[in-house]
C-alpha cells in the first residue's frame, strides 16, 4: 500500500490531468443535450481505460523499484542491472549514474595501487632493517658488559617495533596467511615467553605461568603468538615490580600483570588505533598500536579479547579461545 501511495504521488500531475480530461468531456457532452446515461456511460469507460493504464503503470513501476532496491542493497552497484529507462530524464540519470560508477572505480583502482605500493616498500623496508638489527645482534654478543647489556635490550625493542609494523602492514591487506587448525597452547606460550625471557630477567619481573598441559585450541599459532607477544610486552612495560601471571582455564587464556594498571574512563577506548589512555601519556612509552593490532587479530581469529584492570594493582587481559565456526585448511 506504502508502494501504491507513492507511484500515485510520483504520478499526481498525470492522474490530474487525465481526471480534467474526462471531466471535460463530459461537460462538452452535456451541452449537447447528451443523455446522463450516455455521458456516464462514457466516462466510466475512461475510468476503466484509466485502471488499466494506472496497473500497467503500477506494475513497472513496483519491478523497476525492487530491481533499484537490490542493487541498492547489494552495493557496489552493477549498472549493467539498471532497470530500462522509461523516458529520456531517467536515461539521462543512468547514464550520470554509469559515469559516476565508472570514476568511482577508477578511484578505487588508483587508491589500491598506492595502498599496494606502500605496503610493498614498507615490507621491503622492516625486512631490509632486519638484516643490520641481526648484525647489531652478532656483535653485541661478542661482548658481555652493561652497555652492551643495555643495548641488546634497546635492539630487542627496535626489532619488536619493525615487526610489529611488519604485522600491521599484512593485517591490512585483502589477503593474508591465517593457518587455522589444532595447535597447543603451551607451545604458543612457551614461544612468546621465550622470545621474552631477556627482557623479564632484565626488569627482574617473575613469570608466574600456571600448568597449561597439553591443552589443543582451535586458532592460528603464528597470529595468537603474536598477540601474546604484544601482551607480554605492555606487561613489561608498565611493570616495575611484581609479577605477570599467564593462565588457561576453561579455553580462556589471560595475562596478568602488577603494573600501573588501566584508568577506567580509558578501559574503553584502549582498543582503540592510536589511542594512548592516561597510563600511556604518562609514561611516554605507549604507540597505541600493540591492543589495537590485537582486537584486530582476534577478531579475524573469532577469538573474543577483553581488558579487566585497576589503577595501582595491574592489569588481566583475558582471550576467550572457545571453538567457534571458524573454516580448517
Amino acid at each position: 500500500m506504502r508502494l501504491f501511495l507513492k507511484y500515485i504521488q510520483e504520478y499526481c500531475r498525470d492522474f490530474a490531468l487525465f481526471l480534467i480530461f474526462s471531466v471535460v468531456f463530459s461537460v462538452v457532452f452535456s451541452f449537447y443535450n447528451f443523455s446522463i446515461e450516455a455521458i456516464l456511460y462514457s466516462f466510466a469507460i475512461c475510468l476503466a481505460i484509466g485502471f488499466l493504464f494506472v496497473s500497467a503503470g503500477f506494475s513497472r513501476f513496483r519491478k523497476r523499484y525492487h530491481i533499484l532496491k537490490d542493487i541498492y542493497i547489494n552495493l557496489p552497484l552493477m549498472t549493467d542491472e539498471l532497470p530500462p529507462p522509461d523516458n529520456l530524464t531517467q536515461k539521462e540519470m543512468q547514464e550520470i549514474i554509469k559515469r559516476l560508477a565508472e570514476i568511482n572505480q577508477q578511484n578505487i583502482e588508483t587508491m589500491r595501487n598506492i595502498r599496494q605500493d606502500n605496503s610493498d616498500y614498507f615490507t621491503v623496508w622492516v625486512h631490509q632493517i632486519k638484516t643490520p638489527i641481526a648484525a647489531m645482534e652478532m656483535i653485541l654478543q661478542n661482548e658481555d658488559s652493561e652497555i652492551s647489556r643495555e643495548l641488546s635490550a634497546e635492539l630487542f625493542c627496535i626489532e619488536q617495533y619493525a615487526e610489529m609494523a611488519l604485522q600491521y602492514i599484512r593485517l591490512d591487506s585483502n589477503s593474508n596467511d591465517f593457518v587455522i587448525k589444532r595447535y597447543s597452547i603451551d607451545n604458543i606460550i612457551r614461544q612468546a615467553v621465550r622470545r621474552y625471557a631477556s627482557l623479564f630477567i632484565r626488569r627482574r619481573i617473575k613469570i608466574n605461568c600456571q600448568p597449561l598441559s597439553d591443552e589443543m585450541v582451535l586458532t592460528d599459532e603464528k597470529w595468537l603468538v603474536f598477540v601474546v607477544e604484544q601482551l607480554l610486552s605492555n606487561a613489561v612495560k608498565y611493570t616495575s615490580k611484581g609479577c605477570v601471571t599467564i593462565r588457561f582455564e576453561n579455553n580462556i587464556l589471560s595475562i596478568s600483570d602488577t603494573g600501573i594498571g588501566i584508568y577506567p574512563d580509558d578501559l574503553p577506548r584502549i582498543f582503540e588505533k592510536g589511542y594512548t589512555g592516561m597510563s600511556g601519556r604518562t609514561n611516554k612509552k605507549s604507540t597505541g598500536l600493540g591492543l589495537y593490532l590485537c582486537k584486530k587479530v582476534c577478531d579475524k581469529l573469532e577469538h573474543k579479547i577483553y581488558v579487566e584492570s585497576e589503577v595501582g594493582k595491574g592489569t588481566s587481559v583475558f582471550i576467550d579461545l572457545s571453538t567457534k565456526d571458524i573454516d580448517i585448511e
